[in-house]
């Protein structure tokens, strides 16, 4: 999948020519499509990798969209979601959208119709996730970080080599002030499309951060694991 594409689609949907058809025009359009054909499939999709939309069909085998809808926000993740449904009841629609769902297209659509809501909800998102940028510096509690540079002053007053990937993680976390930041975001970011480390190789970039600039490490101020959700730098 490519970085630079649109946006990456995770599309849930079990009957496989409509399936196939929706996955050649999102790509025609520029977008990466990840495939699940069911419920199971697409949670563990979830998981494992940073989407900017799901497109997710009601009536799925084992696990209804409705139920993967509310099991992907029961675990704080806030990717949009466009749910397809040959269900045309208002009752449906009020159901879908009451689980977490950010939009709510009835079968047979017009595909244009689609791409539309599909461009509007990742434009919508992208917007939300852009937070305002540092700049080249910030210091905190007697630490000094150099962004551009990729070094910093600690806090033992010694400059420190930053490696690129611990520069573009400090970032992220210190533009996010005050909020966690999903495991699945900080994978998209720092580490690119379809590259997975553990969440042992975040941990052990924490700890880093602790030694750099904590007064005391086993107490942090400033970094912090949020077990099962993800990080945060808080002030």
């Amino acid at each position: 999948m490519i970085a630079d594409n649109k946006g990456s689609i995770l599309l849930v949907e079990d009957e496989e020519n409509l399936h196939e058809a929706l996955k050649l025009n999102l790509e025609l359009d520029g977008f990466g499509v990840t495939s699940a054909f069911d419920g199971a499939a697409a949670l563990k999709a979830v998981q494992g990798e940073y989407f900017d939309l799901i497109i997710l069909d009601i009536m799925l085998p084992e696990m209804d969209g409705v139920q993967v809808t509310e099991t992907i926000r029961i675990s704080n993740n806030e990717v949009p979601i466009l749910i397809l449904s040959a269900k045309n009841s208002s009752a449906d629609r009020v159901l879908g959208l009451k689980k977490g769902a950010d939009d709510y297209l009835t079968k047979p659509f017009n595909l244009e119709e689609l791409l539309l809501r599909v461009h509007k909800l990742i434009d919508k998102n992208k917007k939300l996730k852009d937070k305002s940028s540092i700049g080249d510096t910030f210091s905190f509690g007697g630490n000094t970080i150099d962004f551009k540079a990729q070094e910093a002053i600690g806090n033992n007053k010694e400059k420190i080599q930053l490696s690129k990937k611990e520069t573009m993680l400090l970032k992220l976390l210190i533009e996010n002030k005050n909020e966690v930041v999903p495991r699945e975001k900080i994978l998209q970011s720092v580490w690119g499309y379809n590259v997975y480390p553990t969440t042992r190789t975040i941990d052990n970039f924490i700890l880093s951060f602790r030694k750099y600039f904590e007064e005391d490490s086993r107490n942090p101020k400033y970094f912090h694991s949020v077990r099962g959700v993800g990080y945060k730098y808080s002030e």
